[in-house]
């Protein structure tokens, strides 16, 4: 079992920047990729970015430029998700989450209870 517990969302104005951390705990041995996601209201769960273990990063096309995802080396179960020009279409709430691998190459997803991103204009 992995826990995550997201931090660093708000409300900032157009053009502005935010940081999200996400902690992982439990068995983060396992895990081989982490990553954040976003929910708007009334429209599905959309990738925004992933990092694997190896340190190899994917970006959604309408964040490519704008946010960075990293790892904390010292703290390799914590995962950052650095916003700049933040956009009123960024509002979201945003989760982590953690892909993890084990014995017998069993595959599960974990997630965060979500931080709320708001863009005002």
């Amino acid at each position: 079992q992995v826990q995550l517990v997201e931090s660093g969302g708000g409300l900032v104005q157009a053009g502005g920047s935010l940081r999200l951390s996400c902690a992982a705990s439990g068995s983060i041995f396992s895990i081989n990729a982490m990553g954040w996601y976003r929910q708007a209201p009334g429209k599905q769960r959309e990738l925004v970015a992933t990092i694997t273990s190896g340190g190899s990063t994917n970006y959604a096309d309408s964040v490519k430029g704008r946010f960075t995802i990293s790892r904390d080396n010292a703290k390799t179960h914590t995962v950052y998700l650095q916003m700049n020009s933040l956009k009123p279409e960024d509002t979201a709430v945003y989760y982590c989450n953690a892909n993890t691998i084990e014995l017998l190459n069993i595959r599960s997803t974990y997630w965060g209870q979500g931080t709320q991103v708001t863009v005002s204009t």
